[in-house]
């Protein structure tokens, strides 16, 4: 992720007294994504990230952090955070919060085909019931609410047709959760920012799914609908590739089929995991934080996802 904290190869050396990973060959910085501050640490016993964590705090993270090693413990390919002596995952460095996790295999796609659309269908499928039992509970810190709290700030830097658009999309949202199919929709932890460049894969195998710290709980199929959107789009018109998405439907629901309130409400909820990241990347890019590797994402991709899902819905 972009480089918000500064971590000097000493104050790395001190961190790794406290863990048994052995002593450090290397530190680099990560120039990607927004939110944390990561770093790849290389030590004499094996590969690891350290990641300061930039807005969520020491209150929230034993949420993200556990559901990991909760679904690590059950045989998902996820980060395993590591601990100290204390037997603690969740450490501080310079004032902040931060985690050592092992780093997993493989490499991300830049173009998947159907046959990695089903296999991140498939884990996804088994990353929701792995979590079904996972007992600690944080919501969405990007969902609903958030939306409704984002909105007016990001409304001034847009045109007069956008914003109708994300007004209207919002309105829609806010509706839905009165219905009863969205209330009968099955829930938990889910990740909720499984997009492509959080998935790594070794050949067409998928090795690991990183990067958990929007997980909260959400809606099963919300989560389904952020990798969709991802996954199975053309990334410069925002239309579904149709052969994608019935490779990550099917295997998904091979392994957890469907509800029918879910096929019902499947292309709103398209819509409202478009929504989500628009205003994200409207908010990131129009009202950044400063940072030293700052590469915001552009917004304008969402807008045409959601553009799609409302003149071209999905359904099932």
């Amino acid at each position: 992720m972009a480089v918000f904290t500064e971590v000097s190869e000493q104050q790395a050396t001190e961190l790794l007294t406290q863990l048994s990973i052995g002593e450090l060959v290397s530190l680099q910085g990560i120039n990607s994504g927004i939110e944390n501050t990561n770093y790849f640490l290389t030590t004499d016993q094996g590969e690891f990230v350290l990641t300061v964590f930039e807005r969520l705090n020491h209150a929230q993270l034993p949420f993200y952090l556990y559901l990991m090693k909760h679904l690590a413990s059950r045989g998902v390919a996820v980060p395993d955070p590591q601990s100290n002596h204390h037997g603690d995952i969740l450490l501080t460095l310079m004032d902040k919060p931060a985690a050592v996790v092992n780093r997993l295999p493989g490499a991300c796609l830049v173009e998947p085909a159907a046959v990695h659309c089903g296999a991140m269908g498939q884990t996804l499928a088994h990353m929701h019931l792995a979590a079904k039992d996972y007992d600690r509970h944080q919501i969405n810190l990007r969902g609903l609410n958030w939306w409704n709290e984002t909105v007016p700030h990001i409304l001034p830097f847009l045109s007069s047709d956008q914003s109708q658009l994300l007004t209207h999309e919002l309105a829609y949202q806010n509706h839905l959760t009165g219905l009863s199919a969205y209330e009968a929709m099955p829930s938990g932890a889910v990740h909720a920012d499984a997009f492509r460049n959080n998935v790594l894969f070794d050949g067409d195998a998928l090795s690991g799914v990183f990067d958990f710290y929007f997980a909260g709980v959400d809606r099963w199929l919300f989560d389904l609908g952020v990798c969709i959107n991802d996954w199975c789009v053309d990334l410069d018109t925002g239309v579904l590739d149709r052969v994608r998405l019935q490779a990550m439907l099917d295997a998904y629901q091979q392994v957890r089929p469907l509800s029918a309130a879910e096929r019902a409400m499947f292309n709103p909820m398209l819509r409202a995991a478009a929504l989500r990241f628009w205003i994200s990347r409207l908010w990131d890019f129009h009202l950044p934080r400063e940072a030293s590797l700052l590469q915001p994402h552009d917004p304008t991709h969402f807008e045409r996802v959601l553009v799609q899902r409302l003149y071209d819905p999905v359904t099932l």
